[in-house]
Order: structure tokens, then sequence, then C-alpha cells
């Protein structure tokens, strides 16, 4: 199993107190797999439904972000791919 990866910019290198900062983090997991489940409905008369297609992803990864500060970082998005995190200097 490979380990996941991230990387992790700044907006900035230096903030002053009460600056946002934004946190743009790249994230991947080789190891993750997109599940797609087909259903097709059939009743007892044999009349048969279109099928339905849904996609999961097993063994998501969960990012969490803090520093040694104690600031509180909000999550602005997160596509599965890219995610970005607001907190205030």
């Amino acid at each position: 199993m490979a380990a996941p990866t991230a990387t992790a910019t700044l907006t900035a290198p230096a903030y002053s107190p009460g600056d946002q900062m934004l946190l743009t983090v790249t994230y991947a997991d080789t190891d993750t797999k997109p599940l797609t489940v087909t259903i097709v409905v059939t009743d007892a008369q044999g009349n048969s439904s279109a099928p339905v297609k849904v996609t999961a992803v097993i063994d998501p990864l969960t990012l969490t972000v803090t520093d040694n500060s104690g600031r509180i970082w909000t999550r602005v998005s997160d596509n599965g791919a890219v995610a970005v995190y607001r907190a205030v200097a």
C-alpha cells in the first residue's frame, strides 16, 4: 500500500495580525479506488427499470488542519484532490 501524499502552500510568506490566511492543500491516495454500482429493478412480471448508477469512493482521505497557535482553520472548498482552508493571523 502506498502512503497518501499532500502538499500545502500559503498565500503569503508572512502575515500581520488580522490578515486573512489561505492555505491550499493538494492531496492524493493511489490506493483509493472509486466503486460504481449499477442497479436495475425488475417486477414480478419481468418489467425492468432503466439502469441507475451511483459511484462511491472506498476509503476516502480525511483532511484536518491545525497549527501550533490554536487558530481555527475553516474549510472553504474541497473537491477531493485540492482543499482550501482559511484562518486569521
